[in-house]
Order: C-alpha cells, then sequence, then structure tokens
C-alpha cells in the first residue's frame, strides 16, 4: 500500500511537473508538443502570432514571434525521432522579410508531415508561412494580405535600393508560387493592386477567396487541421515500412 501511495504521488508531481514546463513553454514561445492524440502521435504545435521580430527588438508591449526560438526548435523537431509532425498556428500581421522567410524555408524543408492553419490572419511575410507546409487551411474570417516589401524609416533614393527591393520581392513571390498554385503574374498582380487599400498597395484576400486564389488548400478550423495532419502522419509512416 506504501508503495502504491508514494507511485501516485510521484506521478501527481511528474504530472505537475509537465504541466508547468508546457506552460512555460506556451508562454515563452507559443510551442507545445502535444502527446495524448488517440492516434498515439506526436506532434509539434507552433504559433505564430504578432509580429515576427528580426534582428532588433521589438518592445515589450508588442506580442512577437521571435525566429532564434523558432529555429532551433524546427531544427529539434526534424532530429527528433518521436515527433511525428507539426501544426501551424498563424495569427501574424507580418513583421521582418528575412527571420520570416528564414522560418518559412526551414518548415518547407522538413521531412515530416505539416499542416498550417490560419486564424484571426496572414498578412505580409505571413502569406509564405502558411504556404510552408504540406497543407493549409484558413478560417472563414481568416484574412490574408499581400502587398508589395516596405522598409521603415529613411530610405536611399537610389537605383540599388529599388533593385533591393524588387529582388525581395522575387524571392518572397517565388517562395509562395512554389508552394502553392497561384502564379506568379497573379501574385505579382494582387501586389501591386492599387484598388482595395485605401492608403496602400495590395489585396485583401478572406476565407475563401484565398482557396480560390489557389494559396490556400481549404477552409476549415482545428478539427479539419488536425484530421488531415494524422492522416497524413498515417500515410507516411505506412510508406516508411
Amino acid at each position: 500500500m506504501a508503495e502504491n501511495k508514494e507511485t501516485k504521488e510521484n506521478k501527481i508531481v511528474d504530472l505537475q511537473e509537465k504541466e508547468q514546463k508546457e506552460s512555460e513553454e506556451i508562454k515563452e514561445s507559443g510551442q507545445l508538443t502535444l502527446t495524448q492524440s488517440r492516434q498515439k502521435h506526436k506532434i509539434h504545435l507552433l504559433s505564430i502570432i504578432g509580429e515576427i521580430e528580426g534582428h532588433e527588438v521589438l518592445a515589450n508591449t508588442t506580442k512577437s514571434t521571435k525566429y532564434e526560438h523558432v529555429l532551433p526548435k524546427l531544427a529539434a523537431l526534424e532530429d527528433d525521432a518521436e515527433i511525428d509532425g507539426a501544426l501551424l498556428l498563424i495569427n501574424t500581421v507580418g513583421g521582418d522579410v528575412e527571420s520570416g522567410l528564414a522560418i518559412a524555408e526551414m518548415v518547407a524543408s522538413l521531412s515530416k508531415p505539416t499542416v498550417s492553419l490560419v486564424l484571426g490572419g496572414s498578412h505580409s511575410i505571413g502569406v509564405p508561412l502558411a504556404v510552408s507546409t504540406d497543407y493549409s487551411y484558413i478560417v472563414p474570417t481568416g484574412t490574408m494580405v499581400i502587398h508589395p516589401v516596405r522598409l521603415n524609416g529613411l530610405v536611399i533614393g537610389a537605383p540599388q535600393t529599388y533593385d533591393y527591393f524588387q529582388q525581395m520581392q522575387d524571392r518572397i513571390i517565388g517562395f509562395i508560387s512554389t508552394h502553392c498554385f497561384a502564379k506568379k503574374e497573379r501574385l505579382e498582380e494582387m501586389m501591386l493592386n492599387t484598388g482595395m487599400l485605401t492608403k496602400d498597395l495590395g489585396t485583401i484576400l478572406v476565407g475563401g477567396e484565398a482557396v480560390a486564389e489557389g494559396i490556400i488548400n481549404e477552409v476549415g478550423g482545428i478539427d479539419e487541421a488536425m484530421k488531415k495532419l494524422h492522416n497524413m502522419i498515417n500515410e507516411n509512416q505506412e510508406s516508411s515500412v
């Protein structure tokens, strides 16, 4: 009896420590490994929220996704034999282009099944992140904003500056078109649209519009995204046997 009681107490302590660790991980980096699925799959959950932070630290009052947190975790995910797949939850206003593309490239190069779900929004550099996974969803009220690259602060009016902006836009459009069904020409057209945003260029796509344009695979929520990921994991495991 004493041993059983001690075992139960140890289990409670272990569970409390696990819950505390998970809580801290979510608070620090918006990440969590889901281990209690009915299909016995281990899924890594990654949240891309707020503004994607670059080399400069944003204010403490700004919700952000830090690439120095995300990149090592993605590398660890790829190397962890126990993790079966990854789910990206996206609600971002965009942010640093280089950091966003770095995360998108890492996600796209994962060998494990990946699914993304656009919730509130996936704006600007959030678009490459949304299409970087093997399959993508957007909720009916989710939005995607496609617009030209811009730089805050003073921009020197030189041909080299224009060439740099153009090259960066080409990289973004090239990545998006490679990882979805939208064509480069159509993406450029939406990026330079003058008739939608009052004081800016670009296009806003809501829910099914992003699917109709070939950027996102389906309209759906967390239920559809999880089911799809589990199915992809099963297929991946069967093909590797």
